[in-house]
């Protein structure tokens, strides 16, 4: 081993998961600085401790790159963990008692916000209406969020703030849900849904530091080093950047981010934000956009009709996008689109084969979000176009089972096509979507490796993966995701000191104890962040 000066941090445990290998080995790692500048046997490091080296012996627990959550949304995730969650409501009723009595507690705030209503879970799978919010709150907007994220329920109140009304014209790529009367419902998707998303999420400049200040500190428990705050969601872009870039001079970031703004004609904004953000720890990483929905609202685009609607294939693909992909590709962006239905997934091949044929090959690393639902045809296309899969298992948790497959019949096994993908050869990230799920990277691990949901159902359970491809779909695969592979995502000598322990051996331990594990150390730049109290 070459001379090295004494160093900051020694890790040792008898499981390291390096992620060059598929299996965990007795290691330790040496830290100086920023650097892993070492790894080796324990005996080989007993040389660099100097009398400041802080030393960790972790015995059989798990030590593995930090997780890198390639799709995430940090201010809507913040101003959720704010405001009512609605998950757990079985009905309609149910979603409006607790709504009620959150609005009690905040008199003074505009609008009351609540998140996470899930319809299809309900003992009564209707679509909800303005009408019960309005009977408890009639005076204040409500805006409560879908699970999906691309349906919003608001009362009267919000309809009149929004300028809504039975002769509001449907948005492009959105829809004003109405009763047979004509009037609206309180029910708006997509691109209507994100003219209320913009009135309601407002926050005071101390407020956002406050919540990205939880934000931070619940990344380093749950061992995320790196992520990807994808700014646009559906018609709407949150754009905080300014507040990161005030923690990064005051070196608060405790995980490095990453940031995608909008796709559209406009390349000359792209130019700026890529040419302004480029350290290790505030990064421009490319341009998002939609192509369709989600399945339980019909509007994920698909290659062949819903099932239980035999008269559609979902909303219409945006045909501007062309045009746009070609302008970007050409101008060396990298580009991602959201994509759930097969119609959408390939569609978005098709952009960027026609981007290779008349921009030239080049390593441009563009990226499918979701890809819920695959045509067969298109699965080996991932690897022959160099297209990286970015998929969230955890969706499969989330997702009421029956109604879900009841909306595309046989195709169902075709969905989160993640085995597949592999054996195709396709580069294959994992991460949340947070706040869809949460932010804990073991529950997506979990959810790859068993394909079990609800109380012990199996979802397309021949699309499993193996725990050590889990894991480096969440790290060195994620690293490369982000054109890090050379400095992220393996724990080897020159590499960033991002790194994680976990309180037992994954590998050594029921898969049904995965979701259970807890991150016991989080390492980011050499520094830790977190440190789980004794």
């Amino acid at each position: 081993m070459k001379h090295i000066e004494n160093v900051d941090i020694i890790i040792t445990s008898n499981a390291v998961f390096t992620g060059v290998e598929d299996s965990p080995k007795p290691a330790s790692i040496a830290i100086k600085g920023n650097i892993i500048v070492a790894v080796g046997t324990q005996p080989e490091m007993q040389g660099l401790i100097g009398p400041h080296t802080k030393v960790y012996h972790f015995e059989d627990k798990l030590v593995m790159p930090g997780f890198n959550d390639l799709h995430l949304h940090i201010i809507p995730a913040c101003i959720m963990e704010d405001n009512v969650n609605l998950l757990g409501a079985r009905s309609e009723q149910e979603v409006v008692d607790k709504v009620s009595e959150f609005a009690k507690s905040r008199p003074d705030e505009e609008w009351v916000q609540g998140y996470m209503w899930y319809h299809t879970k309900w003992d009564d799978p209707k679509l909800p209406h303005r009408s019960s919010l309005d009977a408890v709150i009639p005076d204040r907007p409500v805006y409560l969020s879908h699970a999906s994220g691309h349906t919003a329920w608001v009362n009267s109140k919000a309809l009149e703030i929004l300028g809504i009304d039975r002769n509001t014209p449907n948005p492009l790529h959105g829809e004003i849900m109405r009763d047979e009367f004509g009037e609206p419902t309180g029910i708006l998707y997509e691109s209507a849904a994100s003219i209320a998303t913009k009135h309601a999420m407002k926050l005071t400049d101390n407020r956002k530091r406050q919540v990205f200040e939880t934000f931070l500190r619940n990344a380093a428990k749950f061992g995320v080093t790196s992520l990807t705050d994808i700014f646009k969601i559906t018609d709407l872009e949150i754009n905080e950047i300014e507040l990161y870039e005030e923690f990064e001079k005051q070196e608060k970031l405790t995980t490095r981010i990453h940031f995608l703004i909008g796709l559209d004609g406009d390349m000359q904004r792209a130019q700026y934000y890529r040419d302004k953000y480029r350290s290790g720890k505030l990064l421009f990483s490319g341009l998002k956009e939609f192509l369709d929905g989600v399945v339980t609202t019909h509007t994920a685009n698909l290659v062949e009709p819903y099932t239980d609607i035999p008269d559609t294939c979902g909303p219409p693909l945006p045909a501007e996008m062309r045009e746009y992909v070609l302008a970007a590709d050409k101008e060396g962006f990298r580009i991602r689109f959201h994509a759930v239905g097969d119609g959408a997934v390939r569609y978005a091949l098709d952009l960027f084969e026609e981007a290779q044929l008349k921009n030239g090959v080049r390593d441009a690393r563009h990226t499918i979000e979701h890809i819920e639902v695959v045509h067969p045809q298109d699965i080996p296309r991932f690897k022959e176009l160099d297209v990286i899969a970015s998929m969230q298992p955890e969706h499969m948790e989330l997702i009421n089972k029956s109604h879900y497959f009841s909306c595309i019949g046989d195709r169902d096994k075709y969905t989160f096509a993640i085995r597949s993908l592999l054996d195709a050869g396709a580069k294959v990230v994992l991460n949340t979507d947070y706040p869809v799920v949460s932010l804990n990277p073991l529950l997506e691990i979990y959810r790859a490796v068993t394909r079990v949901v609800g109380k012990g159902e199996l979802f397309n359970e021949s699309e499993a993966i193996t725990l050590a491809e889990t894991l480096k779909a969440y790290t060195s695969t994620a690293a490369y995701g982000v054109f890090r592979e050379d400095e992220l995502g393996t724990l080897e000598e020159g590499m960033l000191a991002d790194l994680i322990v976990i309180d037992c051996d994954l590998f050594n331990v029921p898969t049904e104890s995965i979701k259970d594990a807890k991150v016991e150390l989080t390492v980011m730049d050499g520094k830790v962040v977190f440190e789980k109290q004794k």
